[in-house]
């Protein structure tokens, strides 16, 4: 078992604190500039692990590969949204919003999410609005519309309150579930 202090004297990368790798981002007090070559971001972006949200970060295994994944909430402190970094058991990271649409969806800014959580692998969703905007229940959806999650995915909610959604890869893209 190895004790680990809060202070520490070396200027070493900040890790999650879930999986101990690595962060891409520094403390809110100390902003710094991402260099993901992978990223939607200007390298003039500062990226900060928000304090807004609680959890601000969850691990899972989004893409399959048995490798847990850290996702974080994270805060561009140029623009002030607060989007989603994606960091790879692999390393690689990949960033939605950010000042960008999230997967066609409207909005370019999570920080309405009360509810930040692993949607578990094998568990069936499917979209449960219509194009009236009224709530399908299960019944009242075909079975070739149910999706059963290849992979963990992300589920964000608004809390309190209808609106949200679960993010998950297919065939190596972002996807989008509507829930409520």
């Amino acid at each position: 078992m190895t004790i680990l202090s809060c202070q520490n004297e070396k200027k070493d990368q900040p890790k999650n604190e879930i999986t101990g790798k690595q962060s891409h981002h520094k403390p809110s007090s100390q902003p710094q500039e991402s260099h993901s070559p992978k990223s939607n971001l200007n390298t003039t972006d500062n990226i900060v692990l928000s304090k807004k949200h609680s959890p601000n970060s969850i691990s899972c295994d989004l893409d399959g590969d048995h490798v847990p994944d850290t996702i974080n909430i994270v805060q561009n402190t140029d623009n002030k949204k607060y989007d989603l970094e994606i960091i790879f058991g692999n390393k690689k990271v990949e960033y939605l919003g950010m000042g960008k649409e999230i997967l066609g969806q409207g909005f370019d800014d999570i920080d309405w999410v009360g509810v930040f959580e692993k949607a578990p692998k094998g568990q069936i969703y499917w979209n449960n609005v219509n194009e009236d905007g009224e709530i399908m229940s299960d019944d009242e959806v075909n079975e070739s519309d149910k999706i059963k999650l290849p992979n963990d995915g992300i589920f964000i909610h608004q809390e309190e309150a209808c609106g949200g959604g679960i993010i998950y890869l297919k065939d190596g893209k972002f996807e989008w579930i509507q829930q409520e």
